[in-house]
């Protein structure tokens, strides 16, 4: 088969589902993982042939693409901060609100309370993408990431780096007795889930398929459980003089900030990402 003619075809078949601009990308990042082509290849040689030992591959992946699994679960890996993480339908796939949110801590929030070599908690792991990001940032600091999911833990431990590596364990964040052992921490953060059941019919089916909705969904009549439990988790457990950060519900950003004021934290702000919209909670003791 021409390689022009796959894209074409596959470019024709992700249009209805992605619209044509997102499947033209979604073509080119596939054509140049399975073949190490350019994005341009089959304009500047037209004649290109997909070789037959990687055709049942890329057939295979355009296929997966059609039934609406994302892009990293197919190709197995996302970008995060620049690093390339080992991501599997077990796993929430890294966004770059998260992205910021480990930018802020590094550059903004540590300074700001004198940590250069922090001991960090980061509840509700998943991939690991914020461990390990802070942890191959900071040679001097001691990270540990916690998750409910068995499988999720296994990603998380299994990324392709070397260097500090974080630690990980198993917890119920919802359960503070899986915790009574730990000691203090520098700094806590979380990207715990958030979505309100009712949020779902807005949600792609991208996301709303293949995405583990242990990691995504809270109750509509208790959306803030996960924060109200950070919130009590760091009462205990985050050091004088450190702080705390959360991904949130962009819904419900005064709520969230209310939370950890009303369990004694000061200074909590809400701040925004890069779209405008409260993204974050920040709290320091």
């Amino acid at each position: 088969m021409l390689l022009r003619d796959f894209i074409l075809t596959a470019r024709s078949s992700l249009a209805e589902l992605y619209g044509q601009e997102e499947a033209v990308s979604l073509v080119s990042v596939l054509c140049g993982e399975v073949l190490g082509v350019s994005s341009y290849a089959h304009v500047l040689a037209p004649e290109t042939v997909v070789p037959d030992d990687r055709l049942p591959l890329l057939e295979s992946s355009l296929s997966r693409l059609v039934s609406g699994e994302p892009l990293q679960y197919v190709l197995g890996h996302a970008e995060f901060c620049g690093r390339r993480f080992n991501v599997s339908p077990s796993v929430l796939i890294p966004r770059p609100e998260t992205e910021l949110m480990c930018r802020m801590i590094l550059t903004e929030l540590l300074p700001l309370c004198g940590l250069s070599s922090p001991s960090v908690m980061d509840l509700c792991t998943g991939s690991g993408c914020i461990a390990w990001t802070l942890s191959l940032s900071l040679p001097d600091a001691s990270v540990t990431g916690m998750d409910i999911s068995d499988e999720a833990l296994q990603v998380a431990s299994s990324q392709p780096f070397s260097g500090n590596a974080p630690s990980f364990f198993k917890g119920d964040l919802l359960r503070l007795s899986d915790f009574a052992s730990l000691g203090k921490f520098d700094v806590i953060v979380s990207n715990p889930p958030y979505v309100k059941d009712s949020e779902r019919a807005l949600m792609r089916k991208n996301v709303l398929d293949f995405e583990p909705g242990l990691a995504l969904f809270v109750p509509d009549d208790n959306p803030l459980v996960f924060y109200d439990a950070v919130a009590s988790f760091s009462v205990e457990h985050l050091a004088p003089g450190g702080f705390g950060i959360v991904e949130i519900n962009e819904a419900l950003g005064k709520e969230t900030a209310d939370v950890f004021r009303s369990a004694g934290f000061g200074n909590v702000s809400v701040r925004e990402d890069l779209s405008g919209k409260p993204r974050y909670v920040v709290f320091l003791k």
